[in-house]
């Protein structure tokens, strides 16, 4: 794994913001990993994204005690920011740009152009991942086991989808938009005209969205670490303090309960990390990522579950004090600060073998 040169600090740029709605999530997440790069090791730039776009370099935190970024400064395009960067062999872009127009390999499209280093999945890893609807219908023709769901698009009969979805998964359904994350436009539709309404509201973040199959069982997940050769962490599980596991609860009461390790017996690790790595590969992700799954220990008419099943996985997973990505590599023997550091010797490393291979 290349290693930055041990005489000069590797530049690490970190990224937040972001024109999603994910962009105060993005705030908070950025604040938190500023905290913990090492200073003897890093030389740190700090650029938001406004909700708007622009490219500014922005405030670092006045004090550890502040809870988050905020995006100010003079605003610049993001071309001029890249060029202003410096030696591209000692430079790692952090992107912690949670949803569209960040997690999507838009971002990263734009930093491969510019030959720079960053954190995370490729341009291509990244989209998949993020539509989920993509994700499940690739994962779908991979044999990977998960719910039921359809797929609809802003200009599709809706009805008609409806009615197929109430016909082939039954209710209560999940409704959610295709490339949005931290349950942002998620909802649990107990009826047809909820259904409906939830389709609408999940129209209005994405032109494409998810119809699921309600599962009753346990929520788990997984983390992922590596490039060519990934591992999995521990597993986790989170016991929600509401109905499911909503925006409220990942970032606001912390009322929900994270149970590192998941009480889970060593088959059941064994199975749920090697479908972890698999599902990792089959997507494309690099860098890190974390992989949620339903275990389905029994259905709803009482008859045996079909056991874990994959609900998504997200490329660029929070970073705040209550998220499971550092939860879990944590529980697995591996620091945050220790964690920052493999991902952007993970980022340099990719960065080497591909220039290699272009420069031939």
């Amino acid at each position: 794994m290349a290693q930055p040169n041990r005489n000069q600090k590797t530049r690490v740029v970190v990224l937040f913001g972001g024109e999603s709605a994910e962009h105060d999530v993005s705030c908070v997440t950025a604040a938190h990993v500023l905290r913990a790069l090492d200073a003897e090791k890093y030389s740190v730039t700090t650029i938001g994204i406004t909700r708007h776009g622009e490219w500014i370099h922005a405030e670092l935190p006045p004090s550890p005690d502040v809870e988050s970024l905020q995006v100010k400064g003079v605003a610049t395009n993001s071309d001029v920011v890249l060029k202003k960067l410096g030696d591209e062999t000692q430079l790692v872009v952090f992107p912690l740009l949670h949803g569209p127009m960040g997690e999507d390999g838009t971002v990263q499209g734009m930093l491969e152009l510019a030959h720079v280093a960053y954190v995370g999945s490729g341009v291509l890893g990244s989209a998949v991942a993020m539509d989920k609807g993509v994700a499940k219908q690739i994962m779908a023709a991979n044999g990977v086991d998960q719910q039921k769901f359809l797929v609809a698009r802003a200009s599709d009969d809706h009805l008609q989808l409806v009615d197929r979805a109430l016909e082939e998964f039954g209710l209560p359904l999940f409704v959610k938009p295709a490339n949005m994350g931290s349950s942002i436009g998620v909802q649990k539709a107990k009826s047809r005209e909820e259904v409906l309404a939830a389709l609408q509201l999940a129209l209005e973040y994405d032109e494409w969205a998810l119809i699921e199959e309600a599962i009753v069982g346990r929520e788990i997940e997984v983390a992922v670490l590596g490039n060519e050769s990934p591992r999995a962490s521990l597993p986790g599980e989170i016991v929600p303090s509401h109905e499911f596991y909503d925006y409220e609860d990942k970032y606001l009461v912390d009322g929900a309960k994270l149970l590192v390790p998941a009480p889970l017996s060593a088959k059941e690790t064994e199975q749920v990390q090697q479908l972890a790595l698999r599902i990792y590969k089959v997507l494309r992700a690099e860098g890190m990522a974390r992989v949620d799954f339903f275990y389905e220990e029994k259905r709803r008419n009482g008859d045996a579950g079909r056991g874990f099943l994959c609900n998504e996985i997200n490329t660029i997973p929070g970073f705040t004090p209550i998220s499971m990505y550092p939860k879990l590599w944590q529980a697995s023997g591996l620091s945050y600060p220790q964690l920052l550091d493999e991902l952007i010797s993970l980022a340099l490393a990719r960065q080497t073998k591909r220039r290699n291979k272009t420069t031939r």
